[in-house]
């Protein structure tokens, strides 16, 4: 496995790096001036490379895809027809991504899938196909991305040095 085959496997299911890339670069630009799209996608090709991300994203996709061709078992195949909102596993599938890069990609996570910017919004709304795990997959694999970029810059603030422990 590569992460081009990844890319391959994200593209099929209508979702390119530029697109995540683009989200990344929403959640990093403002605490990085020097931030480029080039390295978004460098940060989301980098997070795909990563074996476990793939399997993940292996899980999920071919979850969502067995179930628009009707072959999971009930109730199984209901809950992600109807995209169930107390469902949750997607929401914990997509958490293995996330940890990758610590708490700052969990904030991130839970921001990006309250919002639903992007591709991922575009992945939720769609009622022709079943996304229910890749929209929160994706927005794991953004926060991630993301997460990387921000332990990358050595220009955040640091906070650290304003800790007392009085």
């Amino acid at each position: 496995m590569t992460e081009q085959h990844m890319v391959q496997l994200l593209q099929r299911r209508g979702v390119t790096v530029d697109q995540i890339s683009e989200i990344v670069f929403k959640l990093q630009k403002p605490y990085n001036d020097q931030l480029s799209q080039e390295d978004c996608i460098e940060s989301v090709l980098a997070v795909l490379a990563k074996r476990e991300v793939q399997y993940t994203l292996y899980t999920g996709i071919a979850l969502d895809e067995l179930a628009e061709k009707k072959l999971l078992p009930e109730p199984l195949q209901s809950i992600l027809e109807a995209d169930e909102p107390l469902f949750g596993v997607d929401e914990t599938l997509a958490l293995g991504i996330v940890h990758v890069y610590g708490m700052i990609g969990l904030t991130s996570f839970g921001y990006l899938d309250k919002e639903k910017m992007g591709i991922i919004r575009t992945l939720n709304d769609d009622k022709s196909s079943v996304h229910v795990f890749l929209d929160d997959l994706i927005c794991g694999l953004a926060a991630a991305a993301s997460a990387r970029i921000a332990h990358q810059n050595e220009h955040a603030p640091d906070y650290s040095s304003k800790l007392r422990l009085d």
